[in-house]
């Protein structure tokens, strides 16, 4: 099998990756930014990854703005797509459509309920069930939703995170005992090079295999950075107070967010080919190859 895919959204984090660990060779990018779903030749490929996206903003953006770009523009391309006769479509949703479920006391899993209480969860939500009406037997829809996805040129509260490792001998993470999945980069190419592969229609949520606590996080990321971190215990009356400040920021760091995907994997038979350590080593890797280029 060598199927043409397009990625419809250009130099992303994941397209980038995608294009360079996956297994197809015959990949290409398109722009929506620069083309019209209406003037893209679909006819020649027979998989799309819709990539493009509206995600969280540092800057205030209209509501209207979500659901244009990740609701409306994602459907323009599959209906265009599917006219054209693409076999599948296979969109990234994210796991924010299940809503604010930090601290849930069990895994969110596959048919969890979804309550997205952002325009960002809410909007990917209406592309998911509009993509849905879309799909038959000749037009197989894939959707694939992630936590939060890590790996070389990884961007964000990930960065953040190593940035701090890197420059501060001492931070605030010591036994934090929380849950929190990951997803490793070409853990999630190699996730949508089996669903391309055996043209698997469905919802997946795409994880490491692994759990950790920020804490863990933090000592796997100094491991490798080869620098020396002491983590110490934060208070709990500080925790409480910064929580009625940065409540979203402390739920990140301290809170957890655990997802099962076991059904994923038996529908798949698949297994991630690396550990969340290995996908840490990597991605620092990348970083300081990429810090001594620069």
């Amino acid at each position: 099998m060598n199927p043409k895919i397009l990625i419809s959204g250009a130099n992303s984090f994941l397209g980038r990756n995608y294009i360079r660990y996956s297994k197809f060779s015959n990949v290409e990018e398109v722009s929506l930014l620069e083309r019209k779903p209406e003037d893209i030749n679909f006819n020649q490929f027979t998989s799309i990854i819709h990539l493009a996206a509206i995600v969280h903003q540092t800057k205030k953006i209209s509501e209207n703005v979500y659901f244009e770009i990740n609701r409306d523009l994602c459907l323009k391309v599959a209906e265009n797509a599917k006219k054209a006769g693409v076999k599948q479509f296979v969109f990234l949703s994210t796991v924010k459509v299940y809503g604010d479920n930090q601290g849930s006391p069990k895994p969110i899993n596959e048919d969890s309920p979804c309550i997205p209480d952002d325009s960002y969860g809410k909007s990917k939500l209406e592309a998911e069930l509009g993509l849905r009406k879309l799909e038959d037997e000749n037009f197989t829809v894939s959707v694939i939703r992630t936590p939060l996805v890590y790996g070389a040129g990884v961007k964000a509260n990930m960065l953040s995170i190593m940035k701090l490792c890197e420059r501060l001998p001492i931070l605030p993470f010591g036994k934090v005992d929380n849950k929190r999945s990951f997803t490793f980069v070409e853990n999630l190419v190699a996730y949508i090079d089996c669903i391309i592969e055996k043209r698997v229609s469905g919802l997946f949520i795409a994880k490491d295999k692994d759990s950790i606590s920020t804490s863990e996080l933090v000592k796997l990321i100094s491991k490798y950075l080869r620098k020396k971190v002491i983590l110490i215990k934060v208070p709990e009356i500080f925790l409480k107070i910064g929580n009625l400040f940065f409540p979203q920021i402390l739920s990140r760091l301290y809170g957890s967010l655990e997802f099962d995907n076991s059904k994923t994997l038996e529908l798949l038979d698949f297994n991630p080919p690396y550990s969340t350590e290995e996908g840490i080593e990597r991605m620092v890797d990348s970083y300081i190859a990429q810090k001594a280029n620069d």
